[in-house]
Parts: structure tokens; C-alpha cells; sequence
């Protein structure tokens, strides 16, 4: 039986058949979607499914170029392929999209005012601003300042209030919480349930996260190469997935309430649309493929009143779905290493003063009296918001940053100011000591191949190119072929594991992991991070792992540091601190975790 949609009187949108193109090729087909007024809906799916390229095309703003099909109807009215003038009355007024990073939405020349009084209706006065910033949590001098002055949650909440102004029946928010930290993203999601809830308003929710989806949801549909392939009630997805791509997100995600043996994800990459029209989109990454799933596009099907699939296979293997999610059986956690200490960092402290073009010198304290040590062999966490002073130790270790007080040891060699070592020294630390950045589409330099990228790595150590870049290759999972393709041709899964190659190139001792997969999709997230598990068990190396994820800290860390306005407030074993947190900071992070970290 395959799926209708089916309106209702409390219907605001519904979206069927909706495909789109670029020219001959195909990006998205024949998506469908139905919401009623005051309930969200989530769209999940690894980067490549179609779920942008959805919600652009639901409000009319693809890019130039492209083409959609279908119908996209709002409270009656056709909006797909409508005259501007019908889009004007309803995009911004009555549907409203809030995109994932607020530098794309907001003018760096306007203040935060500027922005809101631009989206207020026609007629109201300047006290309308105030009362807009305080809906979304901010005060009235939020007003007067402009985007690089707000940090990234603010800035995310006068987008919210810019897209709210025009008080929208819905909005389509594309992944609004990916860029923020944990205690942000549940104060940004939080806030977004409460403005729902107060004005009955509709959500769409664009996320590769679904611990996210999970919490926000009523309902979920899960897009792969440009189609849906399962939909469902939050609830009942999470529990009893009924497609094989459905489960696999599922176990990819890493639980952040026990370790886990092995981090399990889904091999390979999201295929184009138009390259398996024919066939179930799925097929060649899935372990209950038969040649059924590859004769004839599935259609989306219902197994109950609330359930649809587009698996050929179901019912028949939902047990077996199930049971893969339920594998990820509690674990021990390996025994935290007990060698000496290679890195010494005592009482550290650094100022950061910053002079804008009016007004007076701005200081503002980035770590006070930072003090631990990482032995050999083992991981350390470093965790706390933006702005907690993680990264300014990270770039204190490796250099980049001179402490105002404190010190370094790093091997024995006191590295508190690089510009006082020795030319053989520096060297020395600069090997002792690499990092894998966050970025991985900023950390290679797009004009280098793979192969010249680990050469410059190689020479510095002085090690052998012709043998030794196939073998830092396959260390990180990707073929020697690989070393001719250019950065672009990556995935950002392979351009991460080229920056760890390039990183362990060095033979480093230590390895800084500066929040190295908040970037990624769920499945090259948990690859990635396997991989760095593997290396750290092979090479014997030490590493300081910083991330906001707590679920990402169990997993890959022995111990944890935690960090707040620049101060350590907590520093155990993981899975102790994790356990029973003692400082009020800590249990509010670990109560900001979606669905729970304990």
C-alpha cells in the first residue's frame, strides 16, 4: 500500500511529489510531508539526502539554476513555482526560515535592532524591538550591537527573532543548533519549543542529529540520496527503527550514557539522486541487500497507520533492525593509563585585550591558574562552552599562544614561550605535539593534492614519501589512489582522515583533537572516531581530545577536565565525572544533553 497524504482541517502545509533538478540531473524525488498547525516535524538524514535543497524549495528560495516539481500547498494556497507576488505574502510573513549559521542571515554593518525592525510590520514602534529580544531571552542593549559582538548563541537568537517577527504560523529551522555547544543548543532548542508552544506555531526541523530530533519532534522522516525513506513518530523511530538506513544512524550515534566496545557506522558515502533512480537509494551500503532491493525503486509503503518505509524487505527483517540497535551493549572502559606525565601545564593565565574603533579596551580573562597533566598513553577531555578557554590552551601547547603566567612542560622541555626555545628545541616540540583542527575543509590547502599535503608532513620528519604515503593512507582507511585527488574531491569524512594522516606523518607523541568531528555527519563522525581509538591503541600516543559533546568525551577519553569561564571546575576519571558529577557546572551540562547522558 503506498503512502497519501491525507489533509486535515489543522493542516498548514503540505508538500507532495516535490522533486528537484539541476538541468537533467536529479537532487531530490518525490519528497512528500504534511503539518499541522503547533507540531514540528523533523527531516534527518547524512549531509547529500536533500534535506536543504527541501526546505529551500518549500519557500521558494533555491538556488539559481535549479528547478522543482510537485506541489508545496499553504493553507490552500500553491506556493511551488507561484508569482512572486503570492511567494511575498507568505515567505517571511507566514512561513519563516531560519538557516544553521547566523553570519548568513545577519548584516555585519546592522546592528541586532536594525535586523528585527527590517522583519517587524508595517507600524510598529521602536519598544516592539525590546519586547521581540526579550521573547527570545535577550536584553533590551542586545539592540545596539552588532553581530560580532554577540557570541554565537546570541547571535542565533536575534536570527530566531529576526525570523520570528513577522510572527509566522510556520518555521523551517535548518539546522539551528549544529555550530553551538551543548548548554547553548538546549537554551536555543528549549526556547524554540516555548515560542512553538505559545504561539501554536508549526516547525519543520532540518538535523543530522537525532538525539536533537528525538527531543524536539513529534514526528520524523528520514531522507537519503534525495528521497524519504522512513517516517514515523519520534518515539517509535527511535525505538524500533523500520528501515536498514534508519538503523544505522541509530547505532552510529555514540551513547552518551555508557562506553561502548567499538563505535560502530555505515561504510561508505551518500550516492547522488540521480545515480539510483532504479534501485532502493540505500542498497550499496546495506548488509540485508538482495537483488529485490535493486530491481525497481521501493516505494514509501505503510506498515501501520502511523509508519511507512520504503524497504522491500519489511516487515521481514524488523526484528533483526531491533536487535542491531539493542547490540550496543553496555562496556568497560579500558583502565586509564597509569605512565608518567609527558605533558606538565601549571598555572596558567592568559588576557586576551581587544581595542575596538570607539569606546574603551576590552579585556577579557581566557584561562585563570589552569593546571593538569596528560601521562603517556592516555586521553584527556577537555570540556566546557564556547569561550571556556579550551581552544586558548590547545594553541598555548602548540604555540600559537603565549601565556600571561603559568607554565608548559612539554617532555621536559619547558615550552611556555616558543620564542625562547632553542631552533633544536622547537623543532623537538613541534614533533612532540600535533593537532587535528575541526575544520576539516579549512585545515588542507585546496591547491595541494593528498599526496604533496603528506609530503610536506613527511620532509619535515624526514621520513620516506615514496613508502611511507601509502601507509599513512591506509592507516586512516582510504586507498593509495587517493593521494592524486585534490581536497574537493573528498568527502569531509576522507578530508578529516587526511588531516589526522598528515598529523600522525609526524610520529607525535601527543595528539590535540580540537573538536575534530562537530563538523560531520553522524556516520563519518563515528568512523573518524573509531579511527582515532585505533591510533591512539596502535601508535601508543597520548592525545588532549576537546569537544562539547559529552557522548563524544565517554567515549574516547580516560579522563576529563572541565572548564568554565577559564577556570577548571572538575577533573576525574570519565567515566566517574560523568557518573556523579560534584560541581553545579558540570550537572548543568550533562543535563543539557538530549535524551540524557546518564
Amino acid at each position: 500500500m503506498t503512502v497519501t497524504l491525507k489533509s486535515t482541517v489543522d493542516t498548514l502545509l503540505v508538500v507532495d511529489g516535490l522533486s528537484v533538478r539541476q538541468g537533467d540531473r536529479l537532487l531530490v524525488d518525490d519528497v512528500g510531508l504534511e503539518l499541522e498547525r503547533g507540531r514540528t516535524i523533523g527531516i534527518v538524514g547524512e549531509s547529500g539526502s536533500g534535506k536543504s535543497l527541501t526546505a529551500r524549495a518549500i519557500v521558494g528560495l533555491l538556488p539559481d539554476g535549479l528547478s522543482a516539481t510537485g506541489s508545496v500547498t499553504f493553507a490552500g494556497t500553491q506556493l511551488l513555482n507561484a508569482p512572486e507576488r503570492v511567494l511575498r505574502g507568505v515567505r517571511g510573513t507566514r512561513i519563516s526560515l531560519l538557516m544553521q549559521d547566523p553570519f548568513t542571515m545577519l548584516n555585519p554593518l546592522q546592528t541586532a535592532g536594525k535586523h528585527i525592525a527590517e522583519s517587524l510590520p508595517a507600524g510598529r514602534d521602536r519598544q516592539e524591538i525590546g519586547r521581540r529580544l526579550a521573547e527570545v531571552g535577550l536584553g533590551p542593549d542586545v539592540a545596539s550591537r552588532y553581530p560580532f559582538q554577540l557570541s554565537g548563541g546570541m547571535r542565533q537568537r536575534v536570527a530566531l527573532a529576526a525570523a520570528l517577527a513577522k510572527d509566522p504560523e510556520v518555521l523551517v529551522a535548518d539546522e539551528p543548533t549544529t555550530a553551538l555547544d551543548v548548554t547553548t543548543q538546549d537554551e536555543v532548542l528549549r526556547l524554540l519549543k516555548e515560542i512553538q508552544r505559545h504561539r501554536g506555531m508549526a516547525l519543520v526541523l532540518i538535523t543530522h542529529d537525532l538525539r536533537v530530533a528525538f527531543s524536539v519532534c513529534d514526528r520524523i522522516q528520514v531522507m537519503y540520496a534525495g528521497s524519504v525513506l522512513e517516517r514515523a513518530p519520534a518515539a517509535q523511530l527511535a525505538e524500533r527503527p523500520a528501515h536498514p538506513y534508519t538503523a544505522g544512524l541509530l547505532v552510529a550515534e555514540p551513547p552518551a550514557g555508557h562506553y561502548v566496545e567499538r563505535l560502530a557506522s555505515i561504510p561508505g558515502n551518500v550516492p547522488s539522486a540521480d545515480s539510483v533512480t532504479g534501485q532502493c537509494a540505500f542498497a550499496a551500503r546495506c548488509t540485508w541487500q538482495e537483488s529485490a532491493c535493486v530491481d525497481g525503486k521501493p516505494t514509501l509503503t505503510v506498515l501501520d497507520p502511523d509508519r511507512s518505509s520504503a524497504c522491500v524487505r519489511m516487515p521481514g527483517i524488523a526484528a533483526d533492525l531491533v536487535g542491531t540497535v539493542a547490540e550496543q551493549a553496555v562496556a568497560s572502559p579500558p583502565p586509564v593509563p597509569s605512565g608518567s606525565a609527558i605533558v606538565t601545564v601549571t598555572g596558567l593565565g592568559k588576557v586576551f585585550r581587544t581595542r575596538p574603533l570607539l569606546g574603551r579596551t576590552r579585556t577579557t580573562v581566557a584561562l585563570d591558574d589552569v593546571g593538569f597533566t596528560i601521562n603517556r598513553g592516555e586521553s584527556l577531555g577537555l570540556v566546557g562552552e564556547t569561550g571556556s578557554g579550551k581552544t586558548t590552551i590547545a594553541r598555548s601547547l602548540l604555540g600559537l599562544v603565549t601565556p600571561d603566567v603559568g607554565t608548559i612542560e612539554l617532555d621536559g622541555i619547558d615550552a611556555s614561550d616558543y620564542r625562547k626555545l632553542s631552533r633544536t628545541q622547537r623543532r623537538r616540540v613541534r614533533r612532540f605535539v600535533q593537532v587535528v583542527f575541526q575544520d576539516p575543509y579549512a585545515s588542507l590547502n585546496p591547491a595541494l593534492k593528498v599526496g604533496s599535503a603528506l609530503r610536506e608532513a613527511l620532509e619535515q620528519r624526514g621520513g620516506d614519501p615514496a613508502t611511507e604515503i601509502p601507509e599513512l593512507l591506509g592507516k586512516v582507511g582510504l586507498p593509495s589512489s587517493y593521494a592524486d585527488r585534490l581536497p574537493s574531491a573528498l568527502s569531509g569524512g576522507e578530508r578529516q582522515r587526511v588531516a589526522i594522516a598528515r598529523a600522525v606523518a609526524m610520529r607525535p607523541e601527543v595528539l590535540i583533537c580540537d573538536e575534530p568531528v562537530a563538523a560531520l555527519d553522524v556516520s563519518a563522525q563515528a568512523q573518524v572516531l573509531e579511527l582515532l581509538r585505533e591510533i591512539r591503541r596502535s601508535e601508543g600516543m597520548s592525545m588532549l581530545f576537546i569537544t562539547h559533546d559529552l557522548a563524544v568525551v565517554r567515549q574516547m577519553t580516560d579522563r576529563m577536565l572541565v572548564l568554565f569561564r577559564g577556570k577548571v571546575v572538575e577533573v576525574g576519571d570519565t567515566a566517574d565525572v560523568l557518573a556523579a558529577p560534584r560541581d553545579d557546572y558540570t550537572r548543568r551540562l550533562l543535563a543539557a544533553v538530549p535524551g540524557g547522558a546518564s
